[in-house]
């Protein structure tokens, strides 16, 4: 189709040939067969989350890698994300309790205070909100509310040239907008998401293959090995938690809202097509010769979107379940020590070589993060089986 226009019925074709193209090369069944059990499923969401709450029984100490940092870093964050979605299937005292421990040791302030634009400081923001919801404590949500009218009030709308950027801080403007019936957070988020988009380096997201480069330094000419571009399997997964929740969140209504789920369905097509045939996926989604293996951390939220999707009825059942369940039981049944801490974890970083080596005994710089991912993508499952 080189050099002819494609429109119409045409894309609707191309969409059902990556498919079903990519079903015959990962040998993925198309039918769902699934056995999984919501008991077994929650049974191991518990395991995991206790081997890390056994470890980290004190919510405000500092962590140590290759220097002290706070536990209300971006990490810590997204582990406190999956936490409380856990909660809400799971309702034990002792998650929220560690949730209000850890938002009262940091005073629910921001790592670098009410006047940083950085989207990791405001990760945090997430839980706080949260358990504002919960029980509506003004220091709960004095300072991310602050930091989030701030940014609003500078006019600059560049600050996410990372795409892991669009998941830590987008939620919050979402949950804010909700919350005070303010579209002026909707609309700000637009901007923010829409600079990342369409124009920081050129544009991060790459239509054709329906995935999004991490920041400007991978965008082409920058090639994989293999000569693919590279495309950063958690990178993408962040991305995918993004849309989820705020989707999850915003109203019918919202201006905005027939992209975010446009862009949500494209993403979820173009992971479908570079599955691994074990239900993993790589660290580089299109280069399995780059540090190729299996990696929790972006399966789990992979995982996350597609069992949302499908429970929200914005995914082809028949399509993307045994994909879906393929992947959380090879997850299960190949990640998770006995004492429920997380192999095939890569650690921090932007690309497919940083935090190697991966494997089923590695331990990454920060655990914290990736059980989050796996505590959103477990609740999710749990859900779908509940719900059928």
């Amino acid at each position: 189709m080189k050099g002819q226009k494609i429109t119409g019925l045409g894309l609707l074709l191309c969409s059902i040939l990556l498919i079903t193209a990519c079903a015959s090369k990962s040998k993925i069944s198309r039918t769902p067969t699934s056995t999984m059990q919501k008991e077994d499923v929650l049974s191991v969401l518990r395991s995991t989350n206790n081997y890390f709450m056994n470890k980290w029984p004190d919510t405000g100490k500092p962590l140590y890698t290759t220097r002290w940092r706070p536990s209300n870093i971006w990490t810590r964050g997204v582990y406190y994300e999956g936490l409380m979605a856990l909660y809400k299937i799971d309702k034990d005292q002792r998650y929220y309790d560690y949730a209000v421990d850890w938002g009262e040791n940091h005073k629910w302030g921001l790592r670098n205070g009410t006047k940083t634009r950085n989207a990791d400081d405001q990760t945090c923001g997430q839980t706080y909100l949260d358990l504002y919801e919960i029980d509506p404590k003004p220091e709960r949500i004095r300072d991310i509310k602050t930091n989030i009218d701030y940014v609003i009030a500078s006019g600059k709308y560049d600050d996410w040239t990372w795409i892991d950027a669009i998941q830590m801080a987008m939620p919050v403007f979402a949950k804010l907008g909700v919350m005070y019936k303010d579209p002026k957070y909707f609309d700000y988020m637009y901007k923010m998401y829409a600079y990342s988009k369409n124009v920081e380096g050129g544009g991060l997201y790459n239509k054709k293959d329906k995935l999004w480069w991490r920041d400007k330094d991978f965008v082409p000419p920058y090639k994989e090995p293999n000569g693919e571009d590279c495309y950063w399997s958690r990178g993408n997964g962040w991305v995918v938690a993004a849309l989820v929740r705020v989707l999850d969140l915003i109203p019918e209504n919202e201006n905005h809202r027939a992209e975010y789920l446009q862009d949500y369905k494209e993403l979820m097509e173009g992971l479908l097509a570079c599955q691994r045939e074990d239900g993993f996926w790589n660290v580089s989604l299109h280069d399995p010769t780059n540090y190729g293996g299996r990696e929790t951390s972006g399966t789990a939220l992979f995982v996350y979107g597609m069992a949302w999707g499908i429970n929200n009825g914005l995914l082809d059942d028949k399509i993307y379940r045994p994909a879906m369940e393929l992947a959380w039981n090879a997850m299960v049944k190949e990640a998770i020590h006995p004492s429920g801490f997380l192999g095939y974890l890569q650690g921090t970083g932007k690309e497919p070589k940083d935090g190697q080596p991966v494997s089923f005994s590695s331990v990454p710089d920060f655990e914290d993060y990736g059980l989050g991912c796996f505590l959103l993508a477990g609740t999710e499952v749990y859900k779908l089986i509940a719900n059928n």
